[in-house]
């Protein structure tokens, strides 16, 4: 006989000791509308607890969690606790309105499901929220740029910007993207298959060089990591026309003009056999 709850909840705290909410829809006929709750739901078929909420958390939140516990029984929900340090405003919402992070003090503040309610309380009463962080107020985030450095014959891969570019139109620049919520190695091998149909396994990547950039007076520094790729599958192809006008093989020693600064910064590193370079600090 099943004795276990029929429904399940995740509670996710970040390492600010924040938790993960979801606003519920408020002109549905659904329990607790426009309230803020726990991503979860109800076990389906002869699912377990721990299946029922990975399921309903890659539902309605798009996260693959590994490391969820089971924290508390409330009624008729189990609820798991779990870690997860991202950032809400990327997820996809499968159901509600939204999701964000709260620190325990403003949770009293919201309009909260009365079980959800509850979960946090007894969370904060196990004395195991860490305190939140404190930041500088000038402290600001840096963005993480990745881009691939192919080598064939002495030749360096680069790619022609489009002219209506809003970065650095009509200069040649590495094979490159902005990490999402994914690994920076993660993020190459999706940009490399995205932009030019090459297939690089994540083995045969390895760490080149490194270009801490910043810019003009308030715009935020970038983190620009560089990674080789020892082997790949595949020729360079014009997937991503209104991005890059050209793929072209350049010699090392013949590099094409205008060329991104940071991208030269970075290929006279990778020449000189040295990992980390800085542009544009004083």
């Amino acid at each position: 006989m099943d004795t276990e709850p029929r429904h399940t909840s995740a509670l996710l705290v970040n390492r600010r000791g924040q938790y993960l909410l979801h606003l519920r829809d408020a002109h549905k006929p659904i329990d607790d509308p426009g309230a803020w709750s726990l991503p979860g739901g109800a076990r389906e078929g002869g699912e377990t607890p721990e299946e029922a909420v990975a399921r309903e958390l890659r539902e309605e939140t798009g996260l693959v969690l590994d490391g969820l516990t089971r924290f508390t029984v409330i009624d008729d929900m189990t609820v798991f606790l779990g870690r997860w340090d991202g950032d809400p405003s990327r997820l996809p919402v499968g159901e509600g309105i939204m999701f964000a992070f709260f620190d325990a003090a403003t949770t009293a503040h919201l309009t909260m499901a009365p079980w959800a309610a509850e979960v946090l309380a007894r969370h904060q009463a196990d004395g195991n929220v860490p305190p939140p962080l404190r930041h500088r107020k000038d402290a600001v985030a840096n963005v993480i740029g990745v881009h691939l450095y192919l080598e064939r014959d002495g030749k360096v891969l680069l790619g022609l910007r489009h002219p209506d570019s809003p970065f650095a139109p009509l200069h040649h620049h590495f094979l490159a993207g902005h990490c999402e919520q994914e690994s920076a190695v993660a993020c190459l091998i999706r940009e490399a298959r995205e932009e030019a149909g090459l297939v690089i396994e994540a083995a045969d990547v390895e760490l080149a060089h490194v270009v801490h950039v910043v810019g003009t007076p308030g715009t935020r520094p970038r983190l620009q990591l560089v990674f080789r790729a020892r082997r790949w599958a595949g020729e360079p192809r014009l997937l991503e026309p209104d991005k890059c006008l050209a793929w072209e093989w350049w010699p090392l020693d013949a590099l094409p003009d205008p060329l991104v600064g940071y991208a030269r910064t970075a290929l006279d590193g990778v020449r000189a056999g040295r990992l980390y370079s800085e542009q544009g600090w004083e």
